[in-house]
């Protein structure tokens, strides 16, 4: 799934210079840390560095990001539709899933606080730049239409 989200963001491998989206991901986070991660295909459990700034959450096999890291993956947040907790799907404590149209993705945190606040900082951004945000114009007040 992230392969096929990052393509579809940048048009591309996830390799490169356009690697970042265009996010200086190595400066000021509006969240970082260790997350295990399942993979695509083969859903082995692999601890990852997670990176989220503008609307993108990234991720990396080690902590020291730099200008000149390359994202091992990137999950554009507007593309999401929920991220809760997953305990009783995993049957694992501290784990949380992130779901798009097409599919969901599974991580577990190192602790509850970690988890919920990964959850938060992933549904504030998913509310920032979702793209159905609902402008003063196209609010319907149907308690202020004249009566029929």
């Amino acid at each position: 799934m992230a392969v096929s989200l990052w393509r579809a963001v940048v048009g591309g491998p996830s390799t490169g210079e356009d690697a970042s989206g265009g996010v200086d991901f190595w400066n000021n986070p509006e969240r970082s840390g260790w997350l295990n991660k399942q993979g695509e295909y083969i859903k082995t459990w692999r601890r990852r560095w997670f990176v989220l700034k503008q609307g993108k959450l990234f991720w990396f096999k080690d902590s020291a990001v730099t200008r000149a890291s390359v994202p091992r993956g990137i999950i554009p947040v507007a593309s999401c539709l929920t991220v809760k907790g997953a305990e009783d799907v995993l049957n694992r404590q501290f784990a949380f899933e992130l779901s798009t149209s097409r599919d969901t993705m599974y991580f577990i945190a190192d602790s509850e606080k970690e988890k919920e606040e990964w959850i938060n900082s992933i549904g504030r951004s998913i509310v920032q730049h979702s793209r159905s945000v609902v402008t003063d114009n196209e609010v319907l007040d149907y308690d202020s239409r004249p009566p029929s």
